[in-house]
C-alpha cells in the first residue's frame, strides 16, 4: 500500500483506524497523509505566533539605546539574551488607527487588524462609544491563505490560546477577528484546549486517557512509518500522557484551594496564571510539532486587565499600576517585574521551539517559526499608541535577525504587510490602506 498517495479519509478507512487517531498521524512527515504535509520545491514550512501582553511597557527598561547589530538588552528583555541572534526589536512603530473608542479599545481590537472600530454602544474612556472591529486580523488573514493551499493546509489552521482572559466579550478582551464584526475568543483553559486538540476526553470530573482507546491504532501506525517518525509518535504519545496526568493533578488540586477574589469576568484562577501559561505554551509547541496549525495567538489577560501577580510579590492590579506616574518608583519597579515575567514566558516558548527538531526538515522548529511579541499600548499612563513594543523572534519568515531597528512612527500595518509577503501572501495593503503607504517594511536586508 502506497500511503503517500492516500488522503486522510482513505487512510483512516483503509487501515481501520479510528478518527480519534488523526491527531497522532496527520503530521508525520513519512506518511504524507495529513493535509499540508508536503511542500512545493523551494518552499519551507513557516509558522506565525503572535503573543500579546497588556497595559504598555516601561520604555527606559525595554528599548535598547543602540541601533543595528551591536545592541544591549535592557532589564525587561534580559530573559531573551540567549536568543539575541534570532531577535528583531522594532522601535518606532505606531498604531495609527483612530476613530471611535478609547486607546485601550483601539489598542487591543485594532492592533492585529490595522482597521477602525465600527460605531457601537460600548462606552470606554473616550467620548465616543464603539463596537467591534471592521476588519480581519493578520493571523486570520494568514490562516485563510495557508488553508487555501493544499501544501500548507492543516487540521485547525490556527489556534487561539489565552491565559487569564476574561469570559466577557468586548473590544478590550478580543484581539483576533475572523472578519468585520467577527471577534474570536481565546481558549484560556488548558483542559479545553487539550480537548480541542485530541477530542474524546472524558468530562473534567472523570478525566480519562485519550490513549487508552488508541493503543491498537498506535501500534499499526508504528509499523507504517519511518524510524524518525516512530520517535515522533512516541514523543507525541508521551506528551499526551504527561499532559493528561498534569491536568488531572491540577484539577484535583483546585478542589482543595478556594479561588482568590478576582475582578468580575476573569477566567480560571489568578494565582494559577504561571502554571496555565506553561501548559498552554507546551500545548502550542506540541500542536506545531504535529502540524495541527501553522498560526497561533497567545493572549495574556486583556486590555485594562487587573491581574494581581502575587507570585511576583505584587498585590496591586496590573492596570492600576500602569496608570501610576513615572515618578512613582515603586510602581515602576513592579511594572518592570511584570513585563520581565512576560518576557520569561516568551523565553519558555522560544526555548522549547529551539530545542525541538523540525519534523521532516533541517534545523529546529524555531527556524521555521516567527514569534511577534507586542502590546496594545506603548506606555500605560499616557495611553499612547506610539512606540508600540514589537519584538520578533525566530526565522520562520526569513527576516534578518539579531538587530535593533528604529523607525519614525511608521504605521504598524506595514509590519503586517511584511509578514504576509514573507509568507508568500502577496498583499498590497492590509487594514486601512492609507496606513500602508511605503509598502511592507524591509526586514530582510
Amino acid at each position: 500500500m502506497n500511503t503517500r498517495r492516500l488522503n486522510r479519509r482513505n487512510f483512516v478507512r483503509d487501515l481501520g483506524l479510528s478518527a480519534a487517531s488523526l491527531p497522532f498521524f496527520a503530521g508525520l512527515p513519512s506518511l504524507r497523509a495529513g493535509a499540508g504535509s508536503s511542500l512545493a520545491p523551494g518552499c519551507r514550512k513557516q509558522r506565525l505566533v503572535i503573543m500579546i501582553s497588556p497595559n504598555g511597557t516601561v520604555p527606559p527598561a525595554f528599548w535598547p539605546d543602540e541601533e543595528g547589530t551591536d545592541f544591549k538588552l535592557k532589564t525587561i528583555l534580559q530573559p531573551l539574551e540567549a536568543h539575541r541572534d534570532q531577535m528583531l526589536i522594532l522601535h518606532g512603530l505606531a498604531n495609527k488607527v483612530r476613530g471611535d473608542g478609547d486607546s485601550h479599545m483601539r489598542g487591543m481590537s485594532c492592533l492585529l487588524t490595522g482597521k477602525e472600530l465600527f460605531p457601537g454602544n460600548i462606552q470606554g474612556g473616550s467620548h465616543t462609544p464603539a463596537g467591534w472591529c471592521s476588519g480581519i486580523s493578520i493571523d486570520q488573514e494568514l490562516k485563510n491563505f495557508f488553508q487555501s493551499r493544499e501544501e500548507t493546509r492543516t487540521r485547525f489552521g490556527s489556534l487561539e490560546f489565552g491565559v487569564g482572559v476574561p469570559d466577557r466579550a468586548d473590544p478590550w478582551t478580543r484581539m483576533v477577528y475572523a472578519g468585520p464584526n467577527k471577534p474570536v475568543g481565546a481558549i484560556d483553559d488548558p483542559y479545553q484546549m487539550f480537548e480541542k486538540l485530541y477530542g474524546q476526553v472524558k468530562d473534567k470530573e472523570h478525566l480519562g486517557s485519550v490513549l487508552d482507546d488508541l493503543q491498537t491504532d498506535l501500534r499499526k501506525l508504528r509499523n507504517l512509518v519511518s524510524p524518525e517518525d516512530r520517535q515522533l509518535l512516541k514523543d507525541h504519545a508521551d506528551f499526551v500522557r504527561d499532559m493528561e496526568m498534569e491536568l488531572k493533578a491540577a484539577d484535583e488540586q483546585k478542589l482543595h484551594h478556594a479561588a482568590p477574589e478576582l475582578e468580575p469576568g476573569i477566567a480560571d484562577s489568578n494565582d494559577n496564571i504561571p502554571e496555565i501559561s506553561r501548559m498552554q505554551i507546551d500545548l502550542m509547541v506540541n500542536s506545531f510539532a504535529n502540524d495541527m496549525a501553522r498560526v497561533a495567538t497567545l493572549q495574556y489577560t486583556n486590555s485594562v486587565g487587573q491581574a494581581r501577580m502575587r507570585w511576583l510579590g505584587i498585590n496591586e492590579g496590573h492596570h492600576g499600576l500602569s496608570h501610576e506616574p513615572d515618578e512613582n518608583e515603586d510602581a515602576q519597579e513592579k511594572l518592570i517585574k511584570i513585563n520581565t515575567w512576560f518576557a520569561q514566558q516568551l523565553n519558555h516558548l522560544v526555548t522549547k521551539l529551539a530545542e525541538t527538531p523540525e519534523p521532516g526538515a533541517d534545523g529546529s522548529m524555531l527556524d521555521h517559526t516567527t514569534i511577534v511579541w507586542t502590546n496594545e499600548l506603548g506606555k500605560g499612563n499616557s495611553h499612547t499608541l506610539n512606540n508600540i513594543p514589537f519584538v520578533l523572534l525566530g526565522n520562520g519568515m526569513g527576516f534578518n535577525t539579531g538587530r535593533s531597528l528604529k523607525y519614525d512612527q511608521v504605521p504598524h500595518n506595514r509590519l503586517w504587510l511584511a509578514i504576509a509577503q514573507a509568507a508568500r501572501h502577496e498583499l498590497e495593503t492590509f487594514g486601512n490602506p492609507k496606513f500602508c503607504q511605503g509598502g511592507a517594511l524591509d526586514l530582510v536586508t
